[in-house]
């Protein structure tokens, strides 16, 4: 009988991509000058100005052309290095170094904490709103510390769960397309008389592609909680008891999830251009503070390790080129030449 020849199993370029994607960001972070992603929100900028009306159909022919193009885009770059395993793997790389934020949402974390453990408030209250929208004029130290560490939890979903997930799913196209919406939302999403109708196809957008990695974030959260000496259990109990008090269905559980594992209470009263919102309380204990930034910081880092496996393994278990036939499975079943 004879006996096919061993095929060994190929290197899948989009697990190791986003693999090596992740790490560049640990490593070096955004880049400091020329940022695509900065310059995707110029283009948007530009382009509102032609297409801005005070409706929702001009918001959801906004949103949509931005984020087809953007998605055609890598669609097109992934395409043309599909063949090539290498080549690919380098370009699925660099667009997660590119979409990726969890060194810099690291990084401005820290350096409020730096402010705080100076008691230098007016800096602490200017360096926050690189990380929050609320008024910071009147915030004291342990809302300044309470508004970073929601913003660690809520921006460690949004910039490194969710693109991981993203291209894990749909590859190059996943992390551009995901960044595009996540980028309009911050731009055009919020509550606001001039956007509270333009913006709201980029709002309801950008929930529904967060609603499944909010919920990984939130269970990566608890796994990890032993990591800043927490309970996943407790961050579980603050998962299913407090996450629908926040007025977001996304940041809510990630939010009570880093309550709960960090063994303190968030949420509360902010005011955000002058209006008042009650956001409810997220977890039991104290108020953060100073200390906690940095426990919610090593928190953070793990959780984007813990999603980079997790992506990697859903990307690893595709086959290559995306099909649902393995490169040798369809070598089989093509007729004989």
């Amino acid at each position: 009988m004879s006996r096919e020849p061993h095929v060994p199993v190929p290197v899948r370029p989009v697990a190791a991509g986003l693999l090596l994607g992740h790490a560049a960001d640990l490593c070096f972070g955004d880049p400091r000058r020329g940022h695509p992603v900065a310059g995707f929100g110029q283009a948007a900028a530009a382009l509102e100005r032609l297409s801005y009306r005070d409706d929702r159909a001009s918001g959801a022919l906004h949103v949509l052309v931005l984020v087809g193009v953007v998605t055609a885009a890598g669609r097109l770059v992934e395409r043309a290095v599909r063949d090539h395993p290498v080549a690919r793997t380098a370009v699925v790389a660099l667009a997660t170094w590119t979409v990726l934020g969890g060194r810099s949402l690291s990084r401005e974390a820290d350096a409020v904490a730096a402010h705080l453990e100076r008691d230098d408030l007016p800096a602490a209250r200017e360096r926050v709103t690189h990380l929050v929208g609320r008024d910071p004029r009147q915030l004291d130290a342990a809302q300044i510390a309470r508004a970073t560490v929601e913003s660690v939890a809520e921006n460690t979903s949004d910039a490194v769960v969710a693109p991981l997930l993203w291209g894990a799913v749909a590859g190059v196209p996943g992390l551009l397309g995901y960044r595009a919406v996540n980028t309009l939302d911050a731009m055009i999403g919020h509550r606001s008389p001039r956007y509270s109708r333009f913006g709201w196809a980029a709002a309801r957008l950008d929930d529904v592609v967060n609603v499944v990695p909010a919920r990984l974030a939130a269970a990566l959260t608890a796994a990890a909680a032993p990591v800043v000496r927490g309970r996943p259990t407790r961050a579980l109990r603050a998962v299913r008891r407090d996450a629908h008090r926040h007025p977001s269905p996304n940041a809510g559980p990630v939010e009570a999830a880093f309550a709960g594992a960090l063994g303190v209470q968030l949420g509360g009263v902010n005011v955000y251009h002058g209006v008042v919102e009650d956001r409810g309380t997220l977890g039991d204990g104290p108020a953060p503070t100073v200390d906690d930034i940095g426990r919610a910081r090593r928190l953070a880092r793990w959780v984007g390790i813990a999603s980079a496996a997790a992506a990697a393994g859903l990307a690893g278990v595709r086959p290559p080129g995306g099909g649902y036939l393995s490169g040798h499975a369809r070598r089989r079943v093509l007729p004989p030449r």
